[in-house]
């Protein structure tokens, strides 16, 4: 099993060109947001709906991406929590707005893939889910470590040099 600092690491190297990392940091947290809120946006049975209004796609997904996170690291798993909770306030806010919660997420998601692949081209570096899916579950954490490491939170079993990628 890969560690999180190899994730990282890996992620981390074709994210060098400060415009591009400026562009993910504009860009991933509404990846996310869509995401989940295009998951959201799937109906449940009626019977699952009415155990509790945020059991649905987008809330079952995004606790079994808490447990990966969970298993690369519990310290970044319990800052992705709040960052999720966040999301989902989010979700629920365009879920408000007069036209389908789908269609608002599917202008952010189109807007926000946008720049990320300008934010590639200039890097000159392909975006890393093309060589691994699982790196969509790693561009977030990617930025949070970035928190915790600007802040001097560990977040591995790793030695510190090496989170200071």
């Amino acid at each position: 099993m890969r560690s999180v600092e190899d994730w990282l690491a890996d992620y981390g190297a074709s994210h060098r060109n400060p415009i591009n990392k400026i562009l993910h940091w504009i860009c991933v947290p509404p990846i996310v947001l869509t995401v989940l809120g295009f998951l959201v946006a799937i109906p449940v049975p009626t019977a699952l709906a009415a155990i509790s209004p945020w059991l649905n796609v987008g809330t079952i997904v995004a606790a079994l991406a808490l447990l990966y996170y969970l298993r690369l690291s519990p310290a970044l798993a319990l800052g992705m929590l709040p960052i999720g909770v966040l999301a989902f306030l989010g979700i629920d806010a365009l879920a408000q707005l007069p036209w389908p919660l789908w269609a608002s997420c599917l202008v952010i998601f189109a807007v926000a893939w946008i720049g990320q692949f300008i934010g590639h081209a200039i890097e000159g570096q392909r975006p890393s889910f093309f060589k691994d899916l699982q790196y969509l579950l790693i561009g977030p954490l990617w930025l949070l470590a970035f928190v915790y490491r600007a802040a001097g939170i560990p977040y591995s079993t790793g030695s510190v040099e090496h989170q200071r990628m």
